[in-house]
């Protein structure tokens, strides 16, 4: 049973962390055109800023989220090294569940806000001012699958070759 809910979990999350190496790479491609273009032939994309800020506000959340998954958040346990292993073990659990709870407020604030900005449009594109803010949503339901697999004790960390030092728990 966890293996299959692993691999689809799996599956979603690299999907989610293409997306945001996809909106980085292009985040990155953008701004380089825009320069380019700017200091050779004195012109700019009339788009290129809105798209560039829509795709930062992306890759910042989607990087919340993959942050809750390899576990980088903050943590101060100079305190906590000093309780015994079954108390950690409980600290540990309330925080994840703090953690899911935060990802709960992202999902319902989110959508509303999503919702609420619906009506309004972006000036250069045209796109709904809605696209800007339809990611908090998804990093809350990211958070919320991250942290359930985490409490039903599924390993989430993808990239054990991070320079942070990351606690096995």
């Amino acid at each position: 049973m966890k293996r299959s809910i692993k691999r689809i979990a799996l599956a979603i999350d690299s999907l989610f962390e293409h997306f945001a190496l996809i909106a980085i790479v292009a985040m990155v491609g953008i701004v380089a055109v825009q320069v380019i273009t700017r200091k050779l032939f004195n012109f700019v994309f009339f788009w290129s800023e809105e798209v560039t800020l829509l795709l930062m506000v992306w890759f910042s959340f989607m990087g919340i989220a993959i942050g809750f998954r390899e576990k980088l958040h903050l943590a101060m346990d100079s305190f906590t090294n000093l309780l015994p292993k079954p108390v950690n073990k409980i600290i540990d659990k309330i925080i994840l569940i703090a953690v899911f709870g935060f990802g709960l407020y992202l999902v319902k604030n989110g959508w509303d806000f999503t919702v609420l900005m619906n009506e309004s449009t972006l000036p250069a594109t045209k796109l709904p001012n809605s696209a800007m803010y339809l990611v908090m949503p998804i990093t809350g339901v990211m958070i919320c699958v991250y942290t359930f697999l985490q409490l039903i004790g599924i390993e989430t960390i993808r990239h054990e070759d991070l320079d942070e030092e990351v606690p096995k728990t």
